[in-house]
């Protein structure tokens, strides 16, 4: 599983969950100057995007003479797999899986009550 490096890949994966669809880096620049503290340019959003493309971290498709960038999976997905890496590559996952669900809020709880409810359902062949 690949990590984000740092803050701004971080800003831009979050920004490219956010769009409506892919971006061309200008656009991108555009919605991250608007929330950052400082003014990013150009040159290294385009330097990001294509880190986080080589990565697989993202998508490109050309658009006339400039790339478009979207998310290669939605941020449920990427999430959801950072979170089975660290569970499954620590020593003792049962006691960390223990101490993860009794500090998650009671309605996460209930929603991953329902889903692990639904996955052993499956399992058995119950639907």
């Amino acid at each position: 599983m690949v990590g984000l490096a740092g803050p701004l890949e971080r800003a831009v994966m979050e920004a490219l969950w956010a769009a409506p669809g892919p971006l061309r880096v200008r656009e991108l620049l555009l919605r991250l100057n608007e929330a950052a503290e400082r003014q990013l340019a150009y040159n290294t959003v385009q330097t990001v995007a294509e880190r986080l493309f080589r990565k697989g971290m993202l998508q490109r498709t050309l658009d006339g003479q400039a790339f478009r960038y979207g998310p290669a999976r939605p941020r449920e997905e990427y999430v959801a797999e950072l979170m089975l890496d660290t569970l499954t590559g620590t020593a003792d996952h049962g006691a960390v899986l223990t101490r993860f669900a009794e500090g998650v809020p009671a309605e996460d709880a209930r929603k991953l009550l329902e889903a692990l409810r639904r996955r052993a359902a499956g399992e058995r062949g119950e639907h």
